[in-house]
């Protein structure tokens, strides 16, 4: 089981990570991206599935159409870990391109 993030680190994902969401409670960050297709949109999450299985944490999402819902938490740590921060710079970096 991996450490979860201390109060200061959950503090400053407003900052790190400005395009997500906290969850109330701290348990999750989440993300809601829209593209100008469905066909973008699955390209996008293509990469991301490919950064997750590296990393082997695997996020919980859903598509339709060109909408994309991303929410992040490590299970097993019952909250969020350093992983689901890498994970969703890999997001933020895919969303980008």
């Amino acid at each position: 089981m991996r450490p979860t993030l201390s109060s200061a680190e959950i503090d400053a994902l407003a900052y790190d990570l400005p395009q997500w969401t906290l969850e109330p409670g701290g348990l999750a960050i989440t993300r809601h991206l829209e593209f100008k297709d469905f066909k973008t949109a699955f390209t996008f999450m293509t990469e991301v599935a490919e950064a997750a299985d590296r990393l082997d944490h695997h996020p919980e999402w859903s598509n339709v159409y060109n909408r994309v819902s991303i929410r992040l938490t490590t299970h097993d740590s019952k909250g969020l870990t350093a992983r689901d921060i890498v994970l969703a710079r890999a997001v933020d970096a895919a969303a980008s391109d």
